[in-house]
């Protein structure tokens, strides 16, 4: 099980660089060609209601990513430091069209978005 970690300013530039990162990964962690643009299209949303929200409440602080391969699934998990409610708006519809498994975990201190696919 190996584990990819990025921090990145609050900058909408900043979601295309995390998309080509999580693209990449995938592909090392054996994510199936099919599954690529849904990976890549569902960690882009993440990202994208992250730096929105961020903006709005927090934009000196970094949102999180994390990438991890291992137990047959790639995971991906995109942590923010906002007070907003992820649940709303159609980035988390999208979301959850995409992840074949979605986990949302929210608190006063921010939201986390783990979403995970198969791999070989």
């Amino acid at each position: 099980m190996s584990t990819v970690e990025v921090a990145f300013s609050a900058l909408p530039i900043h979601v295309r660089t995390a998309r080509m990162i999580t693209k990449a990964v995938a592909l090392r962690s054996g994510v199936d060609d099919p599954l690529l643009d849904e990976v890549r299209l569902a960690v882009g949303e993440a990202c994208s209601r992250a730096v929105e929200a961020h903006q709005k409440h927090c934009p000196d602080e970094p949102v999180s990513l994390s990438l991890t391969d291992g137990g047959g699934r790639f995971s991906v998990s995109v942590s923010d430091r906002a007070p907003d409610d992820p649940e709303d708006g159609l980035s988390m519809a999208v979301i959850k069209g995409l992840a074949d498994e979605l986990e949302i975990v929210s608190s006063d201190g921010g939201t986390t978005i783990s979403m995970s696919w198969p791999a070989r």
